[in-house]
């Protein structure tokens, strides 16, 4: 597989991905690609040109489909990125930062859901008020 066509993405964004794929060692020879058609919103454009790419990695038996934008260049390039993404979560969990921010999400997600049970179980007492002034619970 060659690298993707640069029309359509920074180059700042390509560099990255260039030395997060040199990074991990990853062998871009071994990545098997085809051009599938797509299909959903976007009209007919979408439904059929072969602008869905699919990646395929066998030596970790990962397989990566992406159809986000209408040109098949940039979901070439995405497709690519997630199947780093991938390969990242299974070789080197600790430098991911796909997983960091899975932890960051759940992490506020257990926040919130701390602050409403604590604040809920405080206010929602017998002969406590609502908001609008009735007694709720007695």
């Amino acid at each position: 597989m060659n690298f993707p066509e640069l029309s359509d993405i920074t180059p700042a964004k390509v560099s990255a991905l260039k030395e997060r794929i040199a990074r991990l060692g990853l062998d871009l020879r071994l990545v098997e690609e085809q051009f599938i058609r797509g299909g959903g919103k976007g009209g007919q454009k979408i439904n059929k040109t072969a602008n869905a790419v699919l990646l395929k990695y066998p030596p970790l038996a990962l397989v990566v489909r992406c159809q986000r934008e209408r040109k098949r260049s940039l979901n070439r390039f995405l497709a690519l990125r997630e199947l780093t993404d991938e390969i990242e979560l299974r070789v080197s969990p600790g430098t991911s930062q796909r997983l960091k921010e899975i932890a960051r999400i759940r992490r506020r997600k257990a926040d919130k859901a701390r602050k409403r049970k604590t604040g809920l179980s405080a206010e929602a007492g017998p002969g406590s008020t609502c908001s609008s002034g009735w007694r709720c619970c007695s």
